[in-house]
């Protein structure tokens, strides 16, 4: 008799914000190779479906879906909500970031960083409870950072604060559906490979690079395995925690 992989997502069904790229869809490729089926979201239709396409068979012989929508639309985020099975776990991954000095923040640029990295999973996560789609022994997992949380820097206070934020609402979250058997966490990256970084010259990512021991930033892979182990049973003790998977920058 084989031994049981308490890492194993066999039988279970994800849903994956930001599921386009990045740290989106490594997961997705992730949670498949451990036996769950995804359905991915993303506002980029295009990038969204190139994704599914890419990705392989469900093990369960159930389909891999994907569901455009803006998540800062009402209409859209229940059309989504609407959509989805029950799950066994959600990855709320969607996020955005620009630099900006203080004094030259404007409302519209909060606002709208805000609906997305903030108020988008909050009301992503209160629809699917409400509607009781995410089942007993469920994981929710949030895409946090390590900016805000544990480090600041300069021209980053916008999306630093929406961080924060949503790694207060996971405790909240957290000590909310514990009773319910549903478990909360966040992941909280230091810099990450992906297009959020894109803005970034060479020059300017190499001297980052050295605040960072390991002398690297993480892959989408490297978030992706904390995700996995977030929303696996190997974690079944750990809720209401922000795993901070940053390569020891936060060290020094």
């Amino acid at each position: 008799m084989g031994v049981y992989n308490q890492f194993s997502l066999q039988g279970k069904t994800i849903l994956i914000t930001g599921g386009a790229g990045g740290i989106g869809s490594a997961t997705a490729q992730t949670c498949i190779d451990l036996g769950a089926r995804v359905i991915l979201t993303d506002i980029r239709e295009d990038a969204l479906k190139a994704t599914l396409a890419s990705l392989p068979e469900s093990q369960s012989g159930e389909p891999n879906l994907c569901f455009t929508a803006d998540l800062t639309d009402a209409d859209q985020l229940a059309a989504l909500v609407d959509f989805c099975p029950a799950l066994d776990g959600l990855v709320c991954n969607a996020g955005v970031m620009k630099l900006t000095p203080t004094q030259f923040i404007t409302e519209e640029e909060l606002t709208r960083i805000q609906k997305i990295n903030l108020n988008a999973p909050i009301l992503l996560t209160r629809s699917l409870l409400k509607k009781k789609k995410i089942k007993k022994g469920g994981s929710i997992v949030f895409t946090a950072s390590a900016a805000g949380v544990y480090r600041v820097s300069i021209g980053n206070g916008i999306y630093a604060s929406t961080k924060c934020g949503i790694d207060a609402f996971m405790r909240t979250v957290a000590l909310e559906v514990g009773p319910k058997g549903i478990r909360c966490n966040s992941v909280n990256p230091g810099m990450v490979e992906t297009a959020l970084i894109g803005s970034f010259t060479e020059e300017e990512k190499e001297r980052e690079k050295k605040n960072y021991p390991l002398r690297r930033f993480a892959q989408p892979e490297d978030i992706a395995n904390g995700i996995v182990y977030l929303l696996s049973d190997a974690s079944s003790f750990v809720t209401g925690t922000a795993l901070k998977i940053d390569g020891g920058m936060t060290l020094g």
